[in-house]
């Protein structure tokens, strides 16, 4: 008899309760409940923690579990922010050019509505025409439809270029990041519409809510992060458990064999590509708000290393390696940079970890890959529960 999907996911329970018991806890803390323990810049922080471990389980199913090296995802990641961000700063800026015509003797027609609000978005680029990108950036449905859309038909597109030419291996990486190269480039200059290096800012204030304190918008969207988390997590649990599970992870081991034994498995990596970039895309339009900025540099084929790095460290191949890895790696970093670590004296040297930070990575990912080749999740195996499982 075949058995259920949580007889064949334990992990999922465990995961959603200890996903659970985490929210209820921070959101005890927090300074909108009253405590006051977790202030309000961490609560941020742990909520943008949240959603890169949700593009970190996509990165893990696509490069994990189906053997695609991705260089690519953390774009996806970054579109998603652009999306709802042009309709955080149209109508931010509409709100705040409409009060300020409505003194006027006058009553400010739309059409000198919309010239102010171009001229205080594009003015930093010398412009103040709406480009054809910002078409839809008045309705909030319709660049919510973008945020899933956008990188899924991108990804689609140049799956589909790649896969179908069966492009494999180190060559199919080079070209994801040549992809992510390409894009950040074009992001970077002024005219593409999204004002250049500048990016969009003042993401965190939230058109229609400005009366609500950042503390409890940053609690709203920690819990946002929190419940795409967990649907994220049941969704590629169940792909990954059932019979596309069975053909990726088939694929990941001898696509040739896959191949001969007559599945299209050009059509299985098209659709977990594209899904998963849909999924990255979701969780970038929940991170950017709460960080309040995205630029260009968001989308950096550097990004797209560091987000392979956090699923090697967590243990690719397993969904709850990935979230490891990303909490662990994401927490560490906002420690370490954010000079909450003491510098290391030497005596001879001082360690300032702002500045090594990057190295203790670099040194963690060899340390991990050659003391630990399953990653930090790859310890759970030793428990005799486990008995090797790697959901």
């Amino acid at each position: 008899m075949e058995k259920s999907f949580i007889a064949r996911n334990p992990s999922v329970l465990w995961f959603l309760l200890a996903l659970a018991l985490f929210t209820l806890g921070v959101t005890v803390m927090s300074e909108a409940f009253g405590a006051s323990i977790v202030s309000t810049s961490f609560l941020k922080t742990l909520g943008k923690t949240l959603c890169l471990c949700l593009v970190a389980i996509a990165m893990d199913v696509v490069w994990g579990y189906c053997g695609i090296l991705s260089l690519g995802h953390f774009a996806f990641f970054g579109i998603g922010g652009y999306a709802i961000g042009m309709w955080l700063m149209y109508e931010r800026t509409r709100d705040i050019v409409v009060t300020s015509l409505e003194t006027g003797v006058i009553p400010p027609t739309p059409d000198e509505i919309t010239e102010a609000v171009g001229t205080q978005i594009f003015g930093v680029v010398g412009s103040s025409e709406f480009p054809a990108i910002w078409a839809f950036s008045h309705s909030l449905t319709l660049q919510l439809l973008a945020v899933v859309l956008v990188p899924g038909l991108l990804a689609l597109v140049f799956g589909w270029l790649a896969f179908r030419s069966r492009v494999t291996g180190v060559y199919l990486s080079i070209l994801t990041q040549a992809m992510t190269l390409a894009l950040s480039l074009y992001f970077f200059q002024n005219d593409t519409g999204l004002r250049g290096n500048n990016g969009l800012s003042g993401l965190q204030n939230i058109p229609g809510l400005t009366e609500v304190s950042q503390a409890t918008l940053s609690l709203w969207f920690f819990w946002a992060s929190a419940l795409a988390l967990a649907l994220g997590y049941v969704f590629f649990a169940w792909i990954t458990s059932g019979k596309i599970g069975s053909v990726i992870h088939a694929i990941r081991d001898n696509e040739s064999r896959v191949r001969f034994l007559g599945y299209h498995v050009e059509s299985y990596k098209l659709f977990v590509f594209t899904v998963t970039a849909m999924v990255a895309g979701i969780a970038g339009a929940l991170y950017y708000p709460q960080a309040g900025i995205i630029n260009p540099a968001e989308i950096a084929p550097i990004a797209s290393i560091y987000l392979a790095v956090w699923v090697a460290i967590g243990g690719r191949g397993r969904l709850y390696g990935a979230v490891i890895g990303a909490a662990v790696v994401s927490l560490m970093s906002s420690w370490f940079t954010g000079g909450s670590a003491p510098n290391a004296n030497l005596r001879f040297y001082e360690i300032k970890w702002t500045d090594w930070w990057l190295v203790l990575l670099g040194v963690t990912f060899v340390a991990v890959t050659l003391f630990f080749p399953k990653g930090i999740g790859g310890l759970f195996d030793l428990l005799p529960s486990k008995k090797g499982e790697a959901q």
